[in-house]
C-alpha cells in the first residue's frame, strides 16, 4: 500500500498531464498479481488520466498506452524500491514532462540505426538500476525503432539464471550482454551506437562561451555558479550533473549539513546552477581539445564549443586491480557496489578487495547478506578508521588478510569462482574461493582526455597551483582530478570557487579575452 503522502505528492506530480493512459497489465493466475495490479491501481487513483485495464494474459507485466497508443516500453516483475521512480517517470516522460536530454543529445538518439531492442535485468535494491532503465526508456520514447524491456528480477530466477547474471543492471541485446553495471545516458548512447550503429548527426553551430567548465560535480558546479555570478557566459560539459556524488549513500562531514545522501545533494547542485543563466550540456563526452587563445572542444556526436577560459573538473572514478579476469567478469562476479549487487550473493561467499574505509564498510554490509566474507589488503595494515576496524573484526564470518596482493579473478567460463593473491611475506600463491567479488580500492582521477594538455603527476592527477591554474594559460583544473590533498566534497567545492574567481581574474588583467556581448 501507498502512503497518504506519497499519493498525494503524486497528484501533485500527474495534475498537469495532457494525455490519457491506461496501464495494461498481463499476469492472469500469477501469485504476484494482486500486487502489481494493487501498485497500479494505487498509482492511478492519484490521477483521472490514469487508469488499469487487466487483460486476459499469463504473465507479470504491463505496458503503457497513451491515447491509444500503446508505448514501446514493458515493464515486467513489480517496480517497487529504487524502481518506484521508474514508474513514475516512465508516464511523465510519455507526457513530455521530466529532465529531458536537449535537442543535440536527441538528434544522436534519433540516429541510431534500428530496430533497437533491449532488454534489462534490474534489482528493486539497486541505486544505479534506475538511472540506466529511465534513460533506455527515454531514449524509446524518442527513437522510431526502439523497443525496451525491464525485467525485475526476483519473479524471473530461471531467467536470470539462465542468462548467467550476477550483477545489476544488465542490459541485453538479444542474447549479448551490451552493459553491466551502472550508467550514465552518454556511456549507453555509446554503446548502442557502437552494436547497432548510427547514422549522421547534424552538427549544429558553434556554442561560443567565456567559461568552458567540463564535469557537473561539486568542483565544477561551484566554479559555474562564481563565473556566471561574474557576469561571464558559462557552460557546463557533463555526462551528468552531480558527478561521482550520485554514487555516495550517506554524507555527514558537509558542514552546516549534519546528513544528506548522494543524489539529494546532486539534485541540490543542478536547482543552483539552474538559478543562473549557465548552459548546461548534459550527457556529453569531450573527445578533443585544441589550446590556443580560445579554446575548441570536440564533443561525440559532431558538437563545437569555444571559450576564453576552460576548468577542468572531471573528478574522479573506482579503481579497478588491473589484473587478468577481472575486466572480463564485470558484471559476471566482479562488482564494484554492495548496496546494488550485494543482495545477489545471499547465502554466499564474497571476497572485497580494499582495506580502506569503503572495502571495511563493504565487508560489514555483506557479512550480514553473505555466508563468508574475505578482505583482502595489500598494505601490512587495515587502512579504515579504527571503529570500522573493530566491528569487522567482531564479525565471526569475516576474514581479514593483509600484505595481500591480489593476482588473478579466477572463473568457471560462465562466472566467477574466486581470486589468487600472493602473500607479500611469504610470497605463497593463494587462493580464495567465492562466488562474488567486490573491488574497493579508492579512486582514480578521470583525466585520461587531458594527458596531451596540461601537466599531470605520475598518478595522473593534473598539477595546479596555489589558484587552481594549470600549466597553460586560461586553462584550470579543480577537484578530485587534482593534485591538491584530500579529496573530499566540501574541498572540491572550495577548489571549483577558486578555479572560477581565478579565470574572472585573469580576464580583468587581460590574460585571457572575453567575448564581446550585443
Amino acid at each position: 500500500m501507498l502512503e497518504q503522502a506519497v499519493k498525494e505528492q503524486l497528484k501533485g506530480v500527474y495534475a498537469e498531464l495532457n494525455s490519457t493512459y491506461r496501464l495494461l497489465v498481463s499476469a492472469k493466475g500469477h501469485p504476484a498479481e494482486k500486487e502489481l495490479v494493487g501498485m497500479l491501481n494505487e498509482v492511478a487513483s492519484t490521477s483521472d488520466k490514469i487508469s488499469v485495464v487487466e487483460q486476459e494474459a499469463e504473465g507479470l507485466q504491463f505496458q503503457i498506452e497513451r491515447n491509444g497508443e500503446v508505448l514501446p516500453i514493458i515493464i515486467r516483475g513489480i517496480p517497487g524500491g529504487h524502481e518506484f521512480t521508474t514508474l513514475i517517470l516512465a508516464i511523465l516522460n510519455a507526457d513530455g514532462k521530466g529532465k529531458w536530454p536537449d535537442d543535440g543529445i536527441k538528434n544522436r538518439i534519433a540516429a541510431l540505426k534500428g530496430p533497437v531492442k533491449l532488454v534489462s535485468y534490474v534489482s528493486t535494491s539497486c541505486v544505479n538500476c534506475p538511472d540506466v532503465v529511465q534513460a533506455l526508456n527515454q531514449m524509446a520514447l524518442i527513437h522510431d525503432n526502439f523497443h525496451h524491456e525491464m525485467v525485475e528480477g526476483t519473479h524471473f530466477q530461471e531467467e536470470i539464471s539462465g542468462r548467467k547474471i550476477q550483477g545489476v543492471p544488465a542490459v541485453f541485446a538479444d542474447d549479448t550482454l551490451i552493459h553491466a553495471g551502472k550508467a550514465e545516458l552518454s556511456e549507453l548512447l555509446d554503446k548502442l551506437e557502437e552494436h547497432y550503429g548510427a547514422g549522421e548527426v547534424q552538427a549544429g553551430e558553434v556554442k561560443e562561451y567565456d567559461v568552458a567548465i567540463i564535469g557537473g560535480g561539486p568542483a565544477g558546479a561551484s566554479a559555474a555558479i562564481y563565473t556566471a555570478r561574474k557576469g561571464l557566459r558559462t557552460a557546463i560539459i557533463a555526462e551528468k550533473i552531480g558527478g561521482q556524488v550520485n554514487e555516495t549513500k550517506g554524507i555527514e562531514n558537509l558542514i552546516s549539513i549534519p546528513y544528506t545522501e548522494g543524489p539529494h545533494l546532486a539534485e541540490s547542485l543542478f536547482k543552483h546552477i539552474s538559478e543562473y543563466p549557465i548552459d548546461i550540456l548534459e550527457h556529453r563526452r569531450v573527445e578533443g581539445i585544441e589550446d590556443g587563445t580560445r579554446k575548441t572542444l570536440h564533443m561525440k556526436g559532431g558538437e563545437t564549443v569555444t571559450t576564453g577560459a576552460l576548468v577542468l573538473a572531471t573528478g574522479a572514478k573506482w579503481r579497478q586491480l588491473g589484473i587478468p579476469g577481472e575486466k572480463e567478469n564485470i558484471g559476471r562476479g566482479v562488482a564494484f557496489c554492495p548496496h546494488c549487487d550485494g543482495p545477489f550473493y545471499k547465502d554466499k561467499p564474497v571476497i572485497v578487495v580494499g582495506g580502506g574505509n569503503s572495502g571495511v564498510e563493504a565487508a560489514i554490509d555483506l557479512a550480514g547478506i553473505c555466508s563468508q566474507v574475505t578482505l583482502l589488503e595489500f598494505a601490512d595494515e587495515l587502512k579504515a578508521d579504527g571503529v570500522l576496524i573493530d566491528k569487522a573484526r567482531s564479525l565471526n564470518n569475516v576474514t581479514i588478510h593483509t600484505n595481500a596482493a591480489a593476482s588473478r579473478v579466477l572463473d568457471n567460463g560462465d562466472k566467477v569462482s574466486g581470486i589468487e593473491f600472493t602473500d607479500r611475506v611469504s610470497n605463497e600463491t593463494r587462493t580464495v574461493h567465492a562466488d562474488g567479488i567486490f573491488v574497493q580500492i579508492g579512486l582514480s582521477p578521470n583525466s585520461a582526455p587531458f594527458k596531451d594538455l596540461v601537466a599531470m603527476n605520475q598518478m595522473g592527477e593534473i598539477v595546479v597551483d596555489g589558484h587552481c591554474r594549470t600549466d597553460k594559460t586560461g586553462i584550470y583544473a579543480a577537484g578530485d582530478l587534482t593534485t591538491v590533498p584530500y579529496k573530499q566534497i566540501i574541498i572540491a567545492m572550495g577548489e571549483g570557487a577558486k578555479a572560477g574567481l581565478s579565470a574572472f581574474e585573469d580576464f580583468a588583467r587581460g590574460k585571457i579575452s572575453q567575448l564581446a556581448y550585443t
